[in-house]
């Protein structure tokens, strides 16, 4: 007598199962713009000044030209946009890093945009004079540029691969660094300049900047999305991209040129801040699994949250001074990465 043995269960995820995955990540990506819109509220109602909520909402909608009127009209309303824009090209541009090299542990730094921004910032106030951060952003996003070509270059053009790009990147980056200090060292009145710059803040943020950097980072954006789909095969290895259609090649270039108009902007106008858009994509990563679909829309999100919060914090703590944020998402954030590295369970690629 035969007995018939109990069918096998399917291992791929049933229907209600996957609805109610994506229902569930749909409303976290909800909960995480309402948490940004209200960051986004106390970033211009809290400052290194008190001003009560009344005179906040009036300098808002009836300014009659106070002294409360201005700074929160013209000093914390563009820095808010400036902090929305740089954490949305900071978070985006670390995902497209992680998913490019397949490192969870990477960040858009490793490509040598950072250092490629800093050493055109430092030759420019040196040799050239230029002392504005008006001035600063289109020297700090050429030199952004140019370095991602080269790293491209030297990461073997159509035979580039992950780890010829990460190790291309760091090369650039020790040069280039070693520049910028012995540029400083040469000339004090650079180093003095700089030194504000390189530390990374919100606090220069004007609308004139903001209009400068944002076409850059709507166009780094919009092709971050337009290479998702692909990027998501390249998680899976080469092989297994090219079979799912994925051009490997274009693919690289173009998440190489999105990395550059995101990261290079956002160094541009506030300067190199770190572990935004390192930690951000990391933790996301842990929420939503390895799908970069909704990696990139929740590290957006995400991103500006921790920014303007870390910015916010930091004009409390020192009141009536204030601290800048690239030295309070270091100080957070390095912490909190240690923690999260030592844990047990790890984020994937």
């Amino acid at each position: 007598m035969l007995v018939q043995s109990p069918p096998r269960q399917s291992a791929e995820p049933r229907p209600a199962t996957v609805r109610k995955r994506q229902t569930l990540r749909a409303a976290g990506l909800l909960a995480a713009v309402g948490v940004l819109l209200l960051v986004c509220v106390a970033s211009i109602a809290v400052g290194a000044k008190a001003i009560p909520l009344g005179e906040v909402w009036h300098g808002l909608f009836h300014p009659t030209g106070t002294g409360d009127d201005v700074i929160v009209r013209d000093v914390r309303v563009p820095r808010t946009l400036m902090g929305v824009l740089v954490g949305v090209a900071l978070g985006l541009s670390g995902a497209v890093m992680q998913a490019l090299t397949r490192n969870p542990m990477a960040e858009p730094g490793l490509l040598g945009v950072n250092a490629g921004a800093s050493a055109a910032v430092v030759s420019a106030i040196s040799f050239l004079g230029i002392t504005s951060l008006t001035g600063y952003v289109w020297f700090a996003f050429l030199g952004a540029a140019v370095v991602s070509v080269v790293v491209y270059v030297l990461g073997g053009t159509r035979g580039a691969n992950p780890v010829r790009l990460a190790l291309a990147g760091t090369a650039a980056t020790f040069a280039l660094y070693g520049y910028v200090n012995a540029v400083q060292l040469l000339d004090s009145a650079a180093l003095d300049r700089l030194r504000f710059w390189t530390v990374g803040s919100l606090a220069g943020a004007d609308l004139e900047t903001v209009g400068k950097v944002w076409p850059f980072i709507a166009a780094g954006v919009v092709l971050t999305l337009l290479i998702a789909r692909p990027l998501n095969a390249m998680e899976m290895g080469d092989d297994t991209a090219r079979a799912l259609g994925a051009h490997l090649t274009r693919t690289r270039v173009l998440a190489m040129v999105a990395i550059t108009l995101l990261c290079g902007a956002a160094t541009a106008a506030c300067g190199p801040i770190v572990f935004v858009g390192l930690m951000v994509p990391y933790l996301v990563r842990t929420l939503t699994g390895p799908d970069v679909r909704w990696i990139l829309p929740y590290a957006a999100v995400l991103a500006p949250v921790l920014l303007l919060g870390s910015d916010v914090l930091g004009r409390v703590v020192a009141r009536p001074s204030e601290l800048q944020v690239g030295i309070v998402t270091a100080l957070v954030g390095g912490p909190v990465f240690i923690h999260l590295v030592r844990r047990k369970r790890m984020a994937q690629l």
